[in-house]
């Protein structure tokens, strides 16, 4: 079938509106039309660094209607709402004890520009285009394996909900499902962007007493008081390391970084206390840190997580629970941008004028 789609030609390069070519979806696929999807970072590295094979059509938080289903699917149909999270094999060990996100082949069936069984599903005048993230949803339609395909309510705005297939899961679930912070405990949370605005709305579910938000823009942190910050530091202000020992009376139990800058990291480090970890979130480019003092003398724990260790088809769903009930108000980082503005969408992103873009691509 013939779909618009926004096309990345070559590395840098602005996002192309072209009429490609998407094949009909094979056994346990779901061919899904796209009612809106999230601007990620991700998306803009892939763009800018060629972290996947170009030519490709890019976009990996994506949310529409089921169109068409292939042989064998048997858990979605036609007319459902469904969100489009990360591609994972489903059958390698940590798949199946619950752990998609560290998938064997995560890297080869996300960035390596083809479905599963190595063939393609998009073209262009008869040459292949990539596929990103298992879906390319950066076009009229998209098809993804039923693994990374999540059922969803349909009585909330589906455009809406796209984010939670990588972003916004990622921050949640950093703390809901890997850090697991204790009622009372104390925690830190290094650059309030969409991510690091989830982690907070997720720190605030669990009753973790005291919520510190650190970042270098004042918009940013009083969005995060709004939605459960506790205490807010700029970090081109303070000397954030010290307020945070005087504020909780000798550092932080936990510490989500999201910002990957290697000072930052090892302040959130350096600002735990005894005994404390820090979940490093944020792609962080090699750096020196001083294991002794940073880490092993007080028995520190460091770790990296990657989309909030989630299972969507569990974790997605209770997310949207949350939001319902108005504990998980990730709506107010969210602004709505057309199709044809997806290139805006990228810039104003990038500039810090908006947290999480969505692009409309159909209407519900």
């Amino acid at each position: 079938m013939k779909i618009k789609a926004a096309v990345t030609n070559g590395q840098g390069q602005e996002f192309s509106f072209e009429e490609v070519e998407l094949a009909a979806p094979k056994a346990n696929e779901v061919l899904v039309k796209i009612v809106g999807t999230g601007v990620c970072h991700t998306d803009a590295v892939a763009r800018d660094e060629a972290i996947a094979p170009l030519p490709a059509v890019l976009g990996h938080e994506g949310s529409g209607i089921v169109d068409d289903v292939g042989e064998g699917v048997t858990r979605f149909e036609k007319g459902d709402h469904v969100v489009l999270s990360f591609a994972h094999c489903g059958h390698c060990d940590n798949c199946l004890t619950g752990h998609p996100t560290v998938c064997d082949t995560f890297n080869d069936l996300n960035f390596g520009g083809t479905h599963d069984d190595h063939t393609h599903r998009l073209s262009k005048d008869g040459q292949p285009l990539s596929t990103f993230f298992g879906q390319s949803s950066f076009g009229t339609f998209a098809i993804a394996h039923e693994r990374n395909v999540v059922k969803v309510d349909k009585d909330v705005d589906l455009a809406l909900l796209g984010p939670l297939g990588c972003g916004i899961q990622t921050g949640a679930g950093t703390v809901l499902n890997r850090i697991k912070p204790e009622f009372g405990s104390t925690i830190a949370i290094y650059g309030a962007g969409a991510v690091g605005l989830s982690a907070i709305m997720a720190a605030k579910i669990v009753g973790c007493k005291t919520i510190i938000a650190i970042d270098v823009h004042d918009s940013r942190l009083d969005l995060a008081k709004d939605l459960g910050a506790t205490h807010t530091f700029n970090g081109t202000n303070v000397d954030v390391v010290k307020e945070i020992k005087e504020l909780t009376n000798g550092g932080t139990n936990y510490a989500v970084d999201t910002t990957g800058v290697p000072p930052v990291v090892r302040q959130c480090l350096q600002a735990l206390r005894p005994l404390g970890a820090a979940a490093i979130v944020g792609v962080t480019p090699e750096m020196n840190i001083d294991v002794h003092n940073d880490l092993m003398a007080e028995g520190k724990t460091m770790m990296g997580v990657i989309e909030g260790d989630s299972v969507p088809n569990v974790f997605i769903p209770g997310l949207i629970y949350y939001y319902k009930a108005g504990q998980f108000p990730f709506d107010k980082l969210v602004k709505f941008y057309e199709f044809e503005d997806i290139n805006k969408a990228f810039e104003d992103s990038k500039n810090g004028l908006v947290i999480k873009p969505i692009v409309r691509i159909a209407k519900q």
